[in-house]
Order: structure tokens, then sequence, then C-alpha cells
């Protein structure tokens, strides 16, 4: 089998992926530890046994619906490639948007952030990336979302981050400029957790009690007890969720609430700000 003949393999997947094309390339990348480049250029290079082996196995696992990011081990998130195992949700590009936001929303050269529900770590790494004197702490319940997370970080070099585990507020102390969240937010009853990737994705990192409101309700009630004045509080939530975002964080006293939409055009990451003044309605 050369690549020619591996790349033909991509209708097999036509059931299983909607980008099969593209999952066949991200395949022979991790297989022959080669770019997309090296590809096109060289159709007629012959994987070894060994390597048809491995890619016939992985064709099989993805037409069973196996993330390709579980299969290669990694995902490119931001400008980073992340290690992904089963622990954790798989970075997806419309996150990205939250990044974004969050370097929009804190100009300054030095903040100290916080990051809840980290997984790999994209969120906390990404930021820690492009303002290397920004402080960031990033958080995550499970003890082996953590490790990867703490994985990510020392291979990339990012010592402006520590990763620590607990539930939420639970090992963190002092205040923050900042604190970002991409909380499980999806009902229970949602038909889409038995569908694509998310079947392979813990249900933990998903789901969330009161139609998904219930983690970004107790972030977003608790994170006022760790916002500096003018401190800003971001989440990506639900396509369908944005005004209920809105108005639990309207009841909690935040200010200058906006929202915005995800690559796709899709209502995805909502923002309010936390002012002092504040305080005297919720006492």
């Amino acid at each position: 089998m050369n690549i020619s003949d591996a790349l033909a393999v991509a209708g097999q997947l036509g059931k299983s992926s909607d980008s099969p094309e593209l999952d066949i390339e991200l395949l022979l990348c991790h297989i022959l530890e080669k770019d997309r480049t090296f590809l096109f250029l060289h159709r007629d290079y012959l994987l070894t046994a060994a390597q048809q082996h491995r890619f016939e196995a992985f064709i099989q696992r993805r037409q069973q619906g196996e993330p390709i990011a579980h299969l290669t081990g990694s995902r490119g998130f931001w400008t980073l490639d992340l290690d992904v195992n089963p622990t954790t949700l798989i970075p997806r590009p419309d996150t990205e948007c939250l990044v974004e936001k969050a370097l929009e929303l804190i100009p300054h050269s030095v903040a100290r952030v916080l990051d809840l529900g980290t997984g790999t770590g994209a969120i906390a790494l990404a930021l820690a990336s492009e303002c290397p004197a920004w402080q960031l702490v990033a958080v995550d319940r499970v003890a082996e979302a953590a490790a990867l997370a703490e994985q990510n970080r020392q291979r990339l070099g990012l010592n402006n981050v520590a990763v620590l585990q607990g539930s939420w507020f639970e090992p963190v102390g002092g205040l923050f400029e900042m604190i970002v969240s991409n909380p499980p937010y999806i009902d229970p009853l949602d038909p889409h957790l038995e569908r694509g990737d998310l079947r392979f994705e813990p249900v933990s990192a998903l789901v969330a009690a009161d139609k998904g409101l219930a983690d970004i309700r107790q972030i977003a009630t608790q994170a006022r007890g760790f916002l500096l004045e003018g401190g800003k509080l971001l989440f990506e939530h639900g396509y369908d969720q944005t005004a209920a975002v809105q108005q639990l964080l309207t009841e909690l006293s935040y200010s200058d609430i906006d929202s915005a939409q995800d690559y796709g055009g899709n209502d995805r990451i909502t923002w309010a700000t936390w002012k002092e003044e504040n305080k005297q309605n919720v006492e």
C-alpha cells in the first residue's frame, strides 16, 4: 500500500466521519511521522508492513466512531499541539473563541487568571503561550485530567501555569483579574450525547443538572469571592443557553454582561464584570 492507496480509503469512513479525507491524512501523518505536505508530494511512498497494519487497525476503530484525537493521542489547539486521552474532553476549535475573547478583555501585560475545568489545559496553556507575564492557575476535579494538563504544560515549557487538582475553587487561593471556564453544560437528556465523538468522552465532563446550567451557576456564584474589582468572568456554554446564562449572571449582580458566537455562528460564550459596588446586592 502506498500513500495514494491509503488516501483512497477515505470512502470507507463516509458513515462514521464528517471529514473522511482529513481523517485519513491525519492518521497517515501520525503513522509516518510526516506532515501533510509530504503526503501530497510523495503519493507513491510505500508504507511498511507494520505501518499498513497500524493504518488498517486505525481505520477499523474510526469506523466504530472512535475520535481521531484518541487514535493519534493529540489534537491541535490555538498554536499548540496537545496530548489527549479519553479521561477528558477533546479540545474543540470553537473554544478558541473563548481564548480570543479573554485576550481582548484583559489587555494588560500582567494578570492573574484562573481556568476552571481545564481538561487538557487547552485554554490556560493557550493564554500562557500568548501572555508570558500572566500567571495562570488551571484546575480540574479529575486527577487524570489534571495530570494530563500538567503533562502538556511541561512538554510545552509553559512555566507561568500552575496545575491544581480539585473541585472548582476548592484548591484555589487569592484573587484574579479573570476567571475562565468551559464547564459541563449539556443537558443529561440531550440526544447529541449518543452521537459522534461525545460517545467516547467522559460524561462527567459533558453533562450538568438543571438543563446543563448547574455548574455554570455554581462557578458564577462562587467566583464573586475570587475576582478583583472589575474582574471578568468568561464562560463557554451551549448554543441555546445564552439567555439563561445572561439571566443568572444578572441575578448574581454581575455587570456589563455580553455574549458572542463561535466560528460556526452559534451562540457560544458569555462574559461579565464583577464590581465591588455590587456586593451590597448579594449580602
